[in-house]
């Protein structure tokens, strides 16, 4: 039976573990599985750019001993020039696997529907899973360990906050969120992922003041204030969050060995300063290197 992942939520606790285990074990000895995916073949069907998604899917195939074939918008044109259920009926007979980096969660969960190949969420309006792992990944690699752990969002209620927080409600992070008025998280998500913490002993907290939703926090991570499909909304967005930037200022409030994280890409000067993605406490391009560990974990699980 085929095993998708188009969202974290999706996940037991115990499979979240074991991915993070096995990126920790790739990374370590890349070699060992040079030839997991071997004759194996990876469609990116991409309706969004990617730098950071496309190169680390298509690198991690190659490294796992498979290929990786990119589709980009204008040779897809999904809904448009053919149906999803089309498109995915047709890459089922072609290749093992398909990574869909798209506009609506929507998509996504048709294209699992109608493929009969594992098919990966490679960024939906309404969750990264990748992304999420990748970034747990990194916060165990450089604290050791999740026990006790606050993570701080500051920015947009979108849909990387949503996969972090249905990440730390597994794994029983502390996570608290600062958004402005207007940009909360989904309030349903919010609520459910609160009460599956709860069981953890974890506590799930939201506040419109970014310098109290850092207090106490291992790690403060942020996001673009608009994202790709929203660019109509830049100034008022920019407007909006002006009180919401990451600074050296806001990190210096959290624990003193706090972690500044951001998923790139970055708009320097708006959700985060110069100071505080390049300074002492960001590991934010180790995060970009973890998306390819991560992401090969998941290769190696769903492809194998």
């Amino acid at each position: 039976m085929k095993k998708d992942l188009i969202s974290i939520d999706e996940l037991s606790a115990r499979e979240v573990n074991d991915l993070l285990i096995l990126a920790g074990k790739i990374k370590k000895s890349p070699a060992e599985f040079g030839n997991t995916l071997k004759g194996k073949s990876l469609a990116l069907v991409f309706e969004k750019p990617s730098n950071r998604t496309y190169v680390s899917f298509s690198v991690g195939m190659y490294q796992l001993g498979g290929n990786a074939l990119y589709l980009g918008p204008e040779q897809i044109k999904l809904g448009v020039r053919e149906t999803i259920h089309d498109v995915a009926k047709t890459l089922s007979r072609f290749v093992n696997g398909i990574v869909l980096r798209t506009f609506a969660h929507e998509n996504v969960l048709e294209m699992a529907r109608c493929a009969s190949v594992p098919v990966i969420n490679g960024l939906s309006d309404y969750s990264h899973p990748c992304q999420a792992l990748a970034d747990i990944f990194t916060i165990m690699e450089k604290r050791g360990s999740l026990r006790g752990l606050t993570l701080a969002y500051i920015g947009d209620g979108n849909n990387v906050c949503n996969s972090l927080a249905y990440i730390s409600a597994k794994l029983g992070i502390n996570f608290s969120v600062s958004t402005p008025k207007g940009y909360e998280p989904d309030s349903v998500l919010f609520k459910k992922t609160s009460a599956e913490a709860a069981k953890l002993g974890a506590e799930f907290r939201f506040s419109y003041d970014p310098r109290e939703a850092v207090k106490g926090a291992g790690v403060i991570y942020t996001d673009v204030w608009a994202s790709m499909g929203q660019e109509e909304e830049t100034e008022k967005r920019k407007k909006d969050f002006k009180e919401f930037q990451v600074t050296s200022k806001l990190v210096s409030l959290a624990e003193s060995g706090c972690l500044v994280m951001h998923c790139l890409p970055a708009h320097r000067g708006e959700e985060i300063s110069d100071d505080a993605i390049d300074g002492e406490h960001s590991v934010v391009f180790d995060q970009a290197e973890n998306r390819l560990h991560a992401q090969k974990a998941i290769l190696a699980e769903l492809l194998k």
